[in-house]
């Protein structure tokens, strides 16, 4: 029984791989940025952070932010939130959020361009780093 744990034990640490997330041009040094990462179909878009997989913040320096997540190999997709005033939510104005906002593979979001977890999805089966463009409207 012993042999089984440490065997499966092993097996999770080797198929577990880092995502390093970087995001730089932020607009300001205030807040913080959340990540949050996605694991499913039909997860996102998720304005209010219900349905991520792992989340995680981190301080801005010099209007950039980095953060590493352990995950094991899959599908993932990552959403972003410069939360400059820490609430943990997107904060909108006429509609359209006042803070930025960023996923994995979206250079701009628009009505044509709406998120979603096929697009924004990426394979992790490797140590990876992806910078994420934060938009601003």
């Amino acid at each position: 029984m012993k042999k089984l744990i440490i065997l499966t034990t092993s097996i999770l640490y080797l198929s577990a791989y880092t995502l390093t997330i970087q995001v730089d041009n932020l607009r300001n040094n205030k807040g913080i940025v959340q990540y949050s990462v996605y694991n499913k179909p039909n997860t996102l878009p998720d304005q209010n952070f219900k349905k991520f997989y792992k989340q995680k913040t981190a301080i801005i320096k010099n209007h950039s932010s980095k953060v590493t997540f352990n995950l094991p190999k899959g599908i993932y997709a990552v959403n972003i939130l410069h939360d400059e005033n820490k609430n943990g939510k997107i904060d909108k104005g006429f509609m359209l959020p006042k803070e930025g906002i960023g996923l994995s593979n979206y250079k701009k979001i628009n009505l044509f361009n709406k998120p979603n977890f096929k697009n924004a999805s990426f394979k992790l089966d490797s140590n990876k780093t992806i910078k994420v463009k934060v938009i601003y409207f």
